[in-house]
């Protein structure tokens, strides 16, 4: 029961008992008073059962009132907390998709580079194979022409056993007969392909033409190699550029990527690299430290830099002064790929200038066949672009030079005269064909390219070695670099005859052994000489 009912139940259980405690000893009882009470503590205990009873109701109304503001309160914390989740939820799926997509681009990008190696290692494969093909056709060529041999010998050992009764002249008078037979065979085969020649008048034309072409065209070149020697004021300067510890000659190398060679050359030093740019650039800006003599690494990184800058714009410069000799209008692009050239040489032979030469021999073939002679100057200009990025794209430079003037803008013809050029593709047009005469004269010109030392050398070993390779032959020599091959034979053993037939063997077999330009001569030499003393 709640403590304020109880206050009116006690008042009138007091008031009772007062009333019961003031009535007369030995009266009568008092009855109603004691009734009364009752009746008034159960009053008082039904109203204060009533009052808890609405009480609690109150209470419990409030606390639904509560407990339902608390519902919604929570209802809206919890919908905007769903909102915020579901925004953060969109931003993540947002972000996510877009790393994705970055994902996506990059995985196409490396398949695509992917696929395109894949092309040029199944291009590669079908040459190969194509190459392997080839050789089998010529291993089958030659078993061929061996088992024939082999029958052929055959046949003459069965003939020399059925006419083994013969005398020494007639056995003589019949190698001679068969020597005779071979070498008329031969001589009538060269003489049919001189007159087929002869006959041909475009042939003939094309002589004459090129003739004239080569005649009117002169152009010196400037000779060039691996290695750039840059001179010293003095051998003091050796110790400054290797630096304490070697740190400055590490930092030019490995800001410039070539090797800088430091030896006992008096006052000088070599730097040495296959990449022609980079070389330039080096000497460039070593030529620039000497000249200002402060040679340490941050100094080294700025003469770079200045000379990385001086070069492109020697690049520039070559390939607008080559555009505007040729008369030509280029692109920026090839501009730059052009000037590149000035920089790159082929067996000693600059390219900026063998490409000048190919663009004008191909305008004067042009303008005597009656062609327009633009385009096969423009292509003879860029047909070896391709070399100029050759170091760092893999492929053919022919192929390499098309795909650049392609995307260059450059018409299709002057693209396959490019491609075409060394053969990695049929040419279509006669442009095409000018370039290929045009850059096989530029190249073939006397003067115009250096043998290297050890290719001489061992074409010089290969001609003695297949004239020593015959037992006749006592010395060989090869002279006049290369051009003539001098055979001393054992006179004591040989005849005139067998001299005779000695040279053409050994001229037949440098004909299918070696590669040389023009023709080599070869001499026999039979020579017996008798000594004696008079006393």
């Amino acid at each position: 029961m709640p403590k304020r009912l109880w206050i009116p139940v006690v008042s009138w259980t007091a008031l009772a008992w007062a009333q019961v405690q003031g009535a007369p000893r030995g009266g009568a009882f008092p009855w109603m008073t004691l009734l009364g009470v009752l009746l008034g503590l159960a009053a008082g205990t039904g109203v204060g059962l009533l009052l808890a009873r609405l009480r609690h109701r109150a209470v419990n109304r409030r606390a639904e009132a509560i407990l339902s503001a608390a519902r919604g309160e929570a209802e809206r914390l919890h919908r905007e907390r769903l909102l915020l989740t579901q925004h953060e939820v969109e931003e993540l799926r947002a972000r996510e998709e877009e790393r994705l997509r970055k994902k996506e681009a990059e995985l196409a990008q490396l398949e695509e580079r992917l696929r395109q190696r894949e092309e040029r290692l199944e291009k590669r494969a079908q040459h190969l194979e194509s190459l392997e093909a080839a050789l089998r056709q010529d291993e089958a060529e030659v078993a061929h022409l061996l088992e024939t041999g082999r029958a052929l010998l055959a046949e003459e050992r069965a003939l020399l056993e059925r006419i083994s009764g013969m005398t020494a002249e007639e056995a003589k008078e019949y190698l001679l007969k068969l020597v005779e037979a071979e070498s008329e065979r031969y001589f009538a085969r060269k003489i049919s392909e001189v007159e087929r020649r002869t006959t041909q008048e475009a042939e003939r034309r094309a002589r004459r033409i090129l003739a004239n072409a080569v005649q009117r065209y002169a152009l010196d070149y400037a000779e060039e190699a691996t290695v750039t020697t840059v001179p010293l004021p003095s051998d003091e300067y050796k110790g400054r550029i290797i630096g304490r510890d070697g740190r400055n000659i590490r930092t030019f190398e490995a800001l410039t990527g070539i090797e800088v060679l430091v030896d006992d050359t008096p006052e000088a030093v070599v730097l040495s690299s296959f990449h022609p740019i980079r070389r330039e650039i080096a000497r460039v800006a070593l030529e620039k430290l000497l000249e200002d003599g402060r040679i340490h690494p941050a100094r080294i990184e700025e003469m770079v830099r200045k000379a990385k800058d001086r070069v492109e714009e020697a690049i520039l410069e070559a390939g607008q002064k080559a555009a505007f000799e040729v008369g030509l209008d280029l692109p920026d692009d090839l501009i730059g790929l052009l000037g590149r050239l000035h920089f790159r040489t082929s067996y000693g032979q600059n390219q900026l200038q063998h490409a000048l030469e190919v663009s004008f021999l191909a305008r004067l073939l042009a303008e005597e066949i009656g062609i327009d002679p633009q385009a096969a100057k423009r292509a003879g200009l860029l047909h070896d672009i391709g070399k100029a990025v050759d170091h760092d794209v893999e492929g053919p430079h022919a192929l390499i030079g098309a795909d650049l003037a392609r995307r260059a803008g450059e018409a299709w013809p002057i693209v396959n005269a490019i491609a075409a050029h060394h053969g990695q593709a049929e040419p279509a047009t006669v442009t095409a064909v000018l370039v290929q005469a045009a850059d096989t004269l530029s190249a073939a010109r006397p003067g115009a390219r250096q043998e290297t030392y050890e290719r001489y050398c061992q074409r010089l070993e290969e001609l003695e070695k297949i004239a020593t390779a015959y037992p006749l032959v006592k010395e060989a020599y090869a002279i006049q670099a290369g051009r003539e091959v001098r055979v001393i034979v054992r006179p004591e053993k040989t005849t005139d005859d067998m001299a005779a037939k000695l040279a053409y063997d050994i001229a037949r077999r440098i004909e299918e052994q070696v590669q040389y330009p023009g023709e080599i001569k070869v001499t026999v030499i039979r020579q017996a000489q008798f000594v004696d003393t008079a006393r």
